[in-house]
């Protein structure tokens, strides 16, 4: 009799735990008859975060049938969250990602879904989108991500410290050489810069290589599977971006780049290598802002027209079981209404074509966003353009050798080991 209770209590016990289990996978794909959708992103600060909360509010309203839970995570924590949440059963449906390597990485692990025949099916969505901001996430013709904002590397300077030195915008590595020369001899700091984050180096360093090294090179030696980067223009860049550091503030691996920002802000330096993006947080300044795209490098092989920078955007899990709904979210989140409200609130630009005017922008961004669009090729973010492991060894090298620890043929030793590494890796 004992043994007879006992068995129907366990059996009890598991059918409680397969009822709890179904209502808890139930709930995660409705909640009181609504469609779920889950969403991550990378702002949980302001004012982005403001912004996505109110994107997500007004598509709930309506879509009164959708329900969206959403999660962000800062930067840098989010780089290595979402690889983790998009390998388990429950990825989210909606989630961030920069694009190029960044989103190539996904679509190898079949964890991106295609999102091809939306683009062909909605053409009149799709062909508001700036063009040039959709390739970075297209892999072998087939489009896997939305952008949502645009951004660009610039050089921005002080124009009243430049007319009083009577200096010019330099179009070439010598004349920009020459123009910080002339800085530092009139006792300013010609170029600020903060390198404790590394990426702030990376900037440099793949702006340098896309003016040095031959374009053919560089596609190769940025795939995982081709890297090698033997080529001596690597080294070159390397060299070049050394000649700045007597002209860079002191200590620049000590300091991160928004303090570097509100130095240049403050008027206590020159020029600043800046994204775009950043018009609006250098605050009320007492200086008019001038900008130029990155120098020509005279005795360069590659393009030396392509604007440094990238869009930022939005892929779906392929797991999601809700395609339709996801799409119908991205699609609002990059409609013209929503783009217009990311200028004005967030100051960043929307990848949406003609929402950024002289009624929710200033001068300065206005022109940022003219160089973006007048750009024949975007140049990608360095440290998102090859595998991770490849840019750690570039940019870690690179730092020390800012500090004086490493030469550039040292750096590159480094790198070409990882890029071996990951080369046998991607062959197995």
């Amino acid at each position: 009799m004992k043994k007879t209770k006992v068995m129907l209590l366990l059996l009890l016990s598991f059918a409680l735990l397969l009822g709890g289990c179904s209502s808890k996978e139930t709930t995660s794909e409705s909640e009181n008859g609504k469609t779920v959708l889950t969403f991550f992103h990378r702002w949980p600060k302001e004012p982005e975060k403001t912004y996505f909360n109110d994107v997500v509010k007004e598509f709930e309203k309506q879509h009164p049938n959708i329900k969206i839970k959403t999660e962000a995570v800062l930067n840098d924590s989010y780089k290595d969250k979402i690889k983790v949440m998009t390998g388990t059963n429950n990825p989210p449906d909606v989630y961030f990602s920069w694009s190029d390597e960044f989103a190539r990485q996904f679509v190898r692990g079949n964890k991106a879904l295609d999102l091809t025949s939306y683009y062909e099916k909605d053409a009149k969505w799709s062909s508001q989108l700036v063009q040039s901001q959709v390739k970075p996430y297209t892999v072998d013709q087939k489009i896997y991500g939305v952008p949502v904002t645009m951004d660009g590397k610039m050089f921005f300077y002080n124009k009243s410290i430049f007319e009083k030195l009577n200096l010019k915008p330099p179009a070439t590595w010598d004349e920009l050489i020459n123009v910080l020369k002339v800085l530092k001899k009139n006792g300013y700091t010609p170029l600020q810069f903060g390198s404790q984050d590394t990426w702030t180096i990376s900037h440099y360093v793949g702006t340098l290589n896309q003016r040095i090294v031959k374009e053919n090179v560089l596609a190769k030696d940025y795939k995982s599977e081709t890297g090698k980067f033997t080529d001596k223009g690597y080294i070159q860049a390397l060299e070049k971006f050394k000649e700045l550091t007597p002209y860079f503030n002191k200590n620049t691996n000590s300091i991160d780049h928004e303090y570097a920002r509100q130095q240049f802000s403050n008027g206590k330096a020159a020029m600043i290598f800046a994204e775009t993006a950043e018009i609006k947080l250098f605050g009320p300044i007492k200086f008019e802002l001038g900008m130029f795209n990155f120098p020509k490098v005279e005795d360069g092989k590659g393009n030396q027209t392509n604007l440094t920078g990238a869009p930022e955007g939005f892929m779906i899990s392929s797991k999601t079981k809700h395609p339709e709904e996801a799409m119908e979210f991205l699609k609002f989140l990059a409609s013209k209404e929503m783009g217009d409200k990311l200028v004005k609130d967030v100051g960043k630009y929307s990848a949406v074509q003609n929402t950024a005017n002289s009624e929710n922008t200033t001068p300065e961004q206005l022109d940022a966003v003219d160089n973006i669009l007048k750009t024949e090729e975007m140049a990608p973010w360095f440290d998102m353009a090859i595998d991770s492991r490849i840019a750690d060894a570039y940019l870690t090298g690179t730092q020390l050798m800012l500090n004086g620890d490493k030469t550039p043929k040292q750096v590159m030793k480094d790198v070409q080991k990882a890029a071996n590494s990951v080369r046998a890796e991607s062959k197995k």
